[in-house]
């Protein structure tokens, strides 16, 4: 991907919508909204105009079942974790600039507008399909309300609509050995029902030359896409038998509701447009969704989720021949597994959200997961890594540093910045070396290769190290006062240098490395470009010593964890 953008280039960010069934767990996390962050923040600190919408998805089976098994009403249900998940990605410190629902009347609105346009541009069929339907339940069920054995992979927890395993598109009559998703029931029998499709066989063409014409994208989303391409489209249901979910304004549709996978997308519109409202006299949603040539559209997303942005939500632009902003760079991640295995809620497996924050601060699930984000392939989560991310690089290597120069500058020279001889040929050195990683850095994170940036950031912290070791400012002190304030003058210069370069990753220790050396507000926003200059902060500057800014975590610990969170027994 070239990292050169166009002149005033602003940037719409969206992740994938969370499902509104729960707690999301970490691999969720880090294959959607974490990076789209960390990439939103690096923007804007860069001086780039961006915003960063997501939203619950509150349609479909999902919502439905779990409802149920809370006990409450589909409404009701949404609200209250609509709260709960926007409060715990608000304590992961996601910089979102609008949080929205797809329950909400924007999306309604936009919705019935994207059908009614397809249709009357000869993109919908309606046609009479077998349906399961549940005898136990007494009901049609909807393709995700079916589980059976993928008829692919053999992957027994199959959806109705997709396989997870495999990411195979099905159709649930495809099923082998199916079940009732509400009641586990067997008694199911084919029954008909009316539906609308999209025709995506006649938007073949079209999707296919959009794809194509996006050869910047990584190698995992372009080969999702053109999996389905190759395989041939087939026309896809667009309704489904619910209550719940945006109406079809259609005659003879009464009591129907669009799938959910039709309305979700739309609400990246919707929730631009309820952004835009917030200040209407200064935002306008339009700028960044109709013909906007000036705006990098950039997705983010696990791989189930790709054959839906690069196929379906396409097709539904593409179909309603209106000049909708479409994406120009999808950034598509593998699985971030649990010690090689699926994270699941029913086998106890694994760390989910609010779990994780009652184990450890945001930052440390940011910076390690960041670091271990399944880009090229599969990666998995074990405490032992979390261990070594934690103790090595975050106390160690940065932490440590920050802390026991600060320390020792205040022993040694009070609560100012000491002034000392003029910076020598190792201070030079260390400027170019931290110039060359941070052009590194910058070219990794304008191209979405987050472990490679995440890499190039604990480099930077040990050239600190290894330059403060080199010059051994405490027993430099004994010999050369002079020296050994420059030394340390240098050091808090890069401690400052490291709270900017750090910010888009662990934005809370950034701040309170920023505190730590009273940087005022305006300075604390500076970019990468502007942030290598070990004089900024002139003798006389007056700092704190913080306390510890990581805790490590022991060995005891760790086997804590993985026996709770059902982790590999020794």
């Amino acid at each position: 991907m070239k990292s050169s953008q166009r002149k005033n280039m602003k940037y719409l960010i969206t992740s994938a919508l969370p499902y509104i069934n729960g707690v999301k767990h970490l691999g969720n996390f880090v294959g959607s909204m974490l990076p789209a962050d960390v990439y939103a923040r690096f923007l804007r600190q860069e001086g780039e105009t961006v915003i960063f919408v997501c939203a619950t998805d509150e349609h479909g089976t999902p919502a439905e079942i779990a409802a149920k098994e809370a006990g409450l009403d589909i409404e009701s249900y949404c609200q209250n974790q609509h709260q709960l998940q926007a409060e715990i990605y608000k304590s992961f410190l996601l910089s979102f600039d609008f949080f929205g629902r797809t329950s909400s009347k924007y999306n309604y609105n936009l919705t019935q507008h994207f059908y009614k346009q397809l249709d009357n541009n000869g993109f919908i069929e309606e046609h009479e399909i077998k349906q399961m339907y549940s005898l136990e339940d007494d009901r049609f069920l909807p393709d995700r309300y079916i589980i059976g054995t993928c008829p692919n992979c053999g992957y027994s927890s199959a959806r109705g609509d997709q396989c997870e395993n495999c990411t195979s598109v099905l159709d649930p009559t495809e099923l082998q050995n199916p079940r009732s998703a509400i009641s586990g029931s067997t008694r199911l029998e084919i029954r008909k029902s009316k539906h609308l499709f999209l025709k995506l066989s006649a938007l073949k063409d079209e999707i296919q030359s959009w794809i194509s014409s996006h050869n910047n994208w990584p190698n995992l989303t372009k080969s999702i896409a053109m999996k389905w391409l190759n395989e041939g489209l087939k026309d896809r249901c667009i309704t489904r038998d619910l209550n719940w979910g945006v109406p079809v304004p259609r005659s003879g549709f009464e009591g129907k509701v669009f799938y959910v996978w039709f309305d979700a997308p739309i609400e990246y519109i919707a929730a631009t447009q309820e952004w835009a409202l917030e200040d209407s006299a200064k935002r306008d949603w339009k700028t960044w969704w109709d013909r906007a040539e000036d705006v990098k559209y950039v997705q983010f997303m696990a791989k189930d989720n790709l054959p839906f942005h690069t196929i379906m939500w396409p097709a539904m632009i593409l179909g309603t021949r209106e000049k909708w902003k479409m994406a120009d760079y999808i950034k598509g991640f593998n699985w971030l597994t649990y010690y090689g295995n699926k994270f699941s809620t029913s086998a106890k497996r694994g760390v989910f959200l609010d779990q994780a924050l009652d184990i450890l601060p945001a930052d440390y699930w940011r910076y390690a997961l960041i670091a271990m984000a399944p880009e090229s392939s599969d990666s998995a989560f074990t405490w032992e890594l979390l261990q070594i991310k934690v103790n090595k690089d975050l106390a160690d290597n940065l932490g440590n540093f920050v802390n026991r120069i600060l320390k020792f500058a205040s022993t040694h020279f009070g609560s100012t910045i000491p002034e000392g001889s003029p910076p020598g040929n190792l201070e030079q050195k260390l400027q170019e070396t931290c110039n060359t990683f941070v052009i590194q850095l910058k070219s990794f994170l304008r191209n979405m290769e987050f472990r490679k940036a995440a890499e190039t950031l604990c480099s930077l912290w040990s050239i600190g190290n290894q330059y403060s070791d080199e010059r051994a400012p405490w027993l430099l002190i004994k010999e050369d006062r002079e020296a050994a304030a420059q030394v340390i003058r240098t050091c808090i210069n890069l401690i400052y240098f490291y709270a900017i370069i750090s910010k888009p990753f662990i934005p809370l220790t950034a701040e309170k490395i920023f505190d730590a050396l009273n940087i005022s507000e305006a300075e604390r926003m500076k970019s990468f470009s502007n942030a290598m200059d070990l004089n900024v902060l002139p003798p006389g500057h007056s700092f704190n010593v913080p306390s510890p800014l990581f805790r490590k975590l022991d060995d005891a610990e760790i086997k804590q964890l993985r026996i709770k969170f059902g982790g590999v027994a020794e």
